[in-house]
């Protein structure tokens, strides 16, 4: 290959998009959709991609592939497959903890062998939260082991997580640009990636187990692990929140008579007012504009002196005995939840108090654990991060169907909103078919799978509204978008220039396997900082010019990129980390502390594998 390739016009707007794209997602200061959108259109005004497959990206086998998992995904979740999974690693642990932690990150890593990593961590996590508060293993000895498990499990199939369900359209792309005699880049079989998935998610079981566990039970004795259950004791202990609910009914000589019930709450040791009773209607989760009147009947929370003090100072009869509210708060109706906030929310910016909660939701924040702070004064006021947990209180059913958006992800187990269990055997059926029919070398993998969609929907595992709710769009249009990209880093020329004057950087005779290093380490460093996504589409073109330009194997360094991509434990880029930061409470430092060499292992196993396999 000619090193000496000179530095065009075109390669010059690709590799400028490159950096604007990678400076966009490092200050955060638009959202990575809005920014590949943005770069898609650049793409297409300056004629570096023809318009007529601008936005082929939206139909590509990967794009369809994602959607076709995130709604198979939710159709055994649906049918209580979790729950299940959930009552059977306890029975198979008989109350020994490295067994509970070795068998729930392995099923873990195994299920997210065909689901979208996100989607498995949010499946996990409350039966995390069921394990936890049964068997008193703290979450951040649970959490991280389960993220880690199935970042690595992730790699035991083609359709495992998104830079892997990118490749194969990638490397069909890269052969319209292969150099004159060179062999036309194959796409790569359903389980080609199984041995090194099964590599790395031993070596993930087997860090915990002789390494990471020692420092998470560190973190657990110096108090900084929490035990989650529905109880009382636990929100009294990690938020200061009472569980005891009283009855206080208003005189007509109090204050609060005409007041809302957000000013209510805005009165100096004021309790939780979580539910309102006026005339004959009774509520949980009262609009923050409703209106207190003469005979109203308020659903405090909080300790018994300070919930009596107030009632005193403000004239209003306290009643132990739940008369009013009893059914409201049976605690299979309704009760303390605790939820956090994904990378891909809408509440992401925004005030508290500009949510409306309670009047749109029927969710009572009652408060916000940050980074280890909880928030619980003026709370209206907070604007909200990634990772925030919110503590919630709210009828299940609202709960769930606020969870359904997926807006916020429900770390606490509950009763879930409309549940199928006597449809499991069936969607196991149709997962099962799907999963043969996308071994098959004649069935392109996203037809098999939207076969599976389409069997759970004509067997009612999911309703067509359900199936639509489950599509994480923010994450279909940043890939669709960014295709292109990576087209035009092949098509203009820039990756092979790159390539070549890469190499010459490089001292002569430099071996295939330290190539492959120095590629597994670019993209991890790239995934931090423009998404796993916008890693493989930017890189693997590069890794495949550099293959060629050292006569290694494109498909080798290719699949190293698409591996790589995911190779992130210690940042909240990795949208599974940022999902159990505020849940597990993890610090940044404990995150790289742990996180890190795992990372180096990563790289280290890839490479070694690759090399077994394509050598």
């Amino acid at each position: 290959m000619d090193t000496a390739l000179p530095l065009t016009t075109d390669m010059k707007l690709v590799l400028g998009l490159v950096g604007f794209t990678m400076v966009m997602f490092l200050f955060e200061r638009i959202r990575a959709d809005v920014v590949a959108l943005v770069v898609l259109v650049l793409l297409g005004l300056s004629g570096l991609v023809e318009p007529e497959l601008l936005f082929n990206g939206f139909s590509g086998n990967a794009v369809i592939s994602i959607v076709a998992t995130m709604i198979l995904g939710a159709g055994l979740d649906r049918t209580g497959a979790l729950n299940r999974l959930a009552a059977w690693l306890l029975r198979r642990a008989n109350g020994i903890e490295q067994r509970l932690l070795l068998f729930t990150t392995a099923v873990a890593g195994l299920n997210s062998s065909f689901m979208q990593n996100p989607s498995v961590m949010a499946l996990y996590m409350p039966v995390a939260s069921r394990l936890s508060s049964r068997t008193g293993v703290s979450l951040p000895r649970l959490l991280l082991p389960i993220a880690a498990a199935i970042v690595m499990g992730g790699a035991l199939t083609m359709v495992g997580n998104s830079p892997l369900m990118l490749l194969n359209d990638l490397l069909v792309a890269a052969n319209a640009n292969l150099p004159s005699g060179a062999a036309t880049i194959e796409p790569l079989k359903m389980f080609a990636p199984l041995p090194i998935g099964v590599a790395l998610l031993a070596t993930s079981l087997a860090y915990f187990h002789f390494f990471g566990d020692k420092r998470l039970r560190e973190k657990e004795e110096t108090g900084g692990g929490a035990t989650p259950a529905r109880t009382q004791s636990y929100f009294a202990k990690t938020y200061g929140i009472e569980g005891d609910v009283y009855e206080l009914t208003v005189s007509a000589d109090s204050p609060l008579v005409g007041m809302s019930v957000g000013e209510a709450e805005a009165i100096r040791g004021a309790p939780l007012l979580l539910a309102l009773k006026t005339g004959d209607e009774s509520r949980l989760a009262p609009p923050a504009d409703a209106r207190i009147w003469v005979g109203s009947v308020l659903g405090a929370m909080g300790d018994k002196q300070g919930i009596s003090d107030f009632a005193q100072n403000h004239f209003l009869r306290l009643s132990a005995r739940l008369r009013n509210f009893a059914d409201l708060f049976n605690p299979s109706r309704a009760g303390i939840s605790e939820a956090v906030l994904p990378p891909t929310s809408k509440f992401l910016g925004m005030k508290a108090g500009d949510l409306g909660l309670r009047k749109n939701l029927g969710l009572s924040l009652l408060a916000v654990n940050r980074d280890k702070q909880v928030l619980r004064e003026d709370l209206r006021s907070v604007t909200l991060r990634s990772g925030d947990m919110l503590v919630l209180h709210s009828i299940w059913t609202d709960l769930a169907e606020a969870a359904e958006s997926k807006d916020l992800v429900v770390v606490t187990d509950y009763p879930k909103g409309e549940q199928r269990p006597h449809k499991l055997k069936i969607a196991l059926a149709i997962f099962t078919v799907s999963m043969l029919l996308a071994l098959s070398s004649r069935l392109p993998v996203s037809i098999a799978l939207m076969t599976g969609v389409a069997g759970m929907l004509i067997a009612g595992v999911l309703h067509i509204d359900e199936a639509y709710a489950a599509i994480n769009w923010r994450t279909v249009f940043l890939m669709a978008c960014l295709i292109p990209l990576g087209w035009a880093m092949d098509s203009s020329g820039a990756a092979a220039w790159v390539a070549g004057h890469s190499l010459e950087q490089l001292p002569r005779g430099t071996p295939i396997w330290a190539l492959e290093l120095l590629v597994g380490v670019l993209t991890t460093a790239f995934s931090l900082v423009i998404s796993h996504v916008g890693a493989t589409i930017v890189v693997v073109p590069l890794a495949i010019n550099l293959a060629l330009a050292s006569e290694g194997s494109p498909t080798a360094f290719a699949l190293i990129v698409a591996l790589s991509a995911s190779n992130n434990f210690m940042t909240a880029s990795n949208p599974v980390i940022s999902m159990i930061m505020g849940p597990a409470g993890y610090t940044g430092k404990e995150l790289w502390r742990i996180g890190a060499p795992l990372s180096l292992l990563y790289t280290g196993v890839i490479v070694l594998m690759v090399e077994l396999l394509f050598r």
